[in-house]
């Protein structure tokens, strides 16, 4: 990544994960639905989200009774279209999958409602939750306050991780595009495994489960 603007944006980053490490999930995925519950699993709420990205949908669902205040923050992002044109700026086979900071990570610019919301920070909601293959966990700076838009889906099982990072969902749906993600060329910058093609969130949606009962 060259000139200022990417410069700029590695920088972020590097402050934003070296203190950071990554995020994800441990269940086994069924190709196409709902990924299998362990039974020491939060319960998940009713609302999903969809990012429809160029290789593939991933679908995931919030643990709002364990991380509240993050779940509101995230999900109120997608509610304004915050991830729409924004990328997966890390893919550490076996480790995450890791969405850029909203704030500098989109193409498309962003409107002020967006903007205001992308650059709050979100107290740190640690809880008991481990860190497995599919869990969504918070990125964030050295201060444990400092999560903001940035966040990861585990590729693998991150113990080291437990009680570091605010968990706050998981991926339900699209664990096909995960290992398709897995297998693209990577090249290291810092301590960054980084697809060497962007990997974009062209756009999103979100829906109810109740609604369809």
């Amino acid at each position: 990544m060259k000139g200022t603007f990417w410069g700029k944006m590695l920088n972020r980053r590097s402050a934003l994960i070296g203190f950071i490490s990554c995020f994800c999930f441990s269940s086994t995925f069924l190709s196409g639905s709902i990924v299998a519950a362990s039974p020491h699993d939060p319960l998940l709420g009713s609302a999903r989200v969809v990012f429809q990205t160029n290789y593939g949908d991933i679908e995931f669902g919030f643990y709002p009774s364990v991380a509240p205040k993050t779940v509101e923050h995230i999900y109120k992002l997608v509610r304004l279209g915050g991830y729409n044109t924004n990328h997966f700026f890390r893919v550490e086979k076996g480790f995450v999958a890791q969405v850029a900071d909203v704030a500098s990570g989109r193409l498309a610019p962003m409107n002020e409602e967006q903007r205001r919301e992308a650059e709050k920070t979100v107290i740190g909601e640690f809880s008991q939750v481990k860190h497995v293959r599919g869990i969504l966990s918070m990125g964030r700076y050295e201060d444990p306050n400092s999560a903001a838009s940035s966040f990861s889906m585990l590729l693998g099982d991150s113990p080291h991780l437990d009680g570091q990072y605010a968990i706050f969902g998981k991926v339900t749906k699209g664990d096909e595009t995960l290992k398709a993600l897995e297998e693209l060329p990577t090249h290291r910058e810092g301590i960054f495994v980084m697809p060497t093609e962007r990997i974009t969130i062209l756009s999103s949606y979100y829906y109810d489960m109740s609604w369809h009962y």
